[in-house]
């Protein structure tokens, strides 16, 4: 039963958000700082999400496969290859380390 009391909680909660987005005047979603903080922070997450997924397991710091995966596309990035071909590099570096036992 708690489980359905967190998913209602999470419901309205998000509805809520989404209230108070649209409740804001326009005359703020046109500062320049709202507008660099609306463009930076979906980046950030998604930073942090990785790097949580990354990075983690369970409660504890890990450097495994999926590190050298990462490590890979970074390396792809800074080459400027595109973005298929950075994510094909990260699956392949992963894959391969974990086939290799590591």
């Amino acid at each position: 039963m708690t489980i359905w009391i967190a998913i209602g909680v999470t419901a309205l909660g998000c509805y809520a958000v989404k209230l108070a987005g649209l409740l804001v005047p326009a005359g703020v979603l046109e500062r320049p700082l709202v507008r660099r903080l609306a463009a930076l922070l979906p980046v950030a997450l998604l930073a942090a999400l990785t790097a949580q997924q990354t990075f983690s397991a369970g409660q504890s710091l890990v450097l495994d496969a999926r590190a050298a995966g990462v490590a890979a596309a970074a390396v792809a990035l800074i080459l400027r290859a595109p973005f298929l071909l950075v994510v094909a590099v990260a699956v392949v570096v992963t894959a391969g380390i974990r086939a290799l036992g590591g």
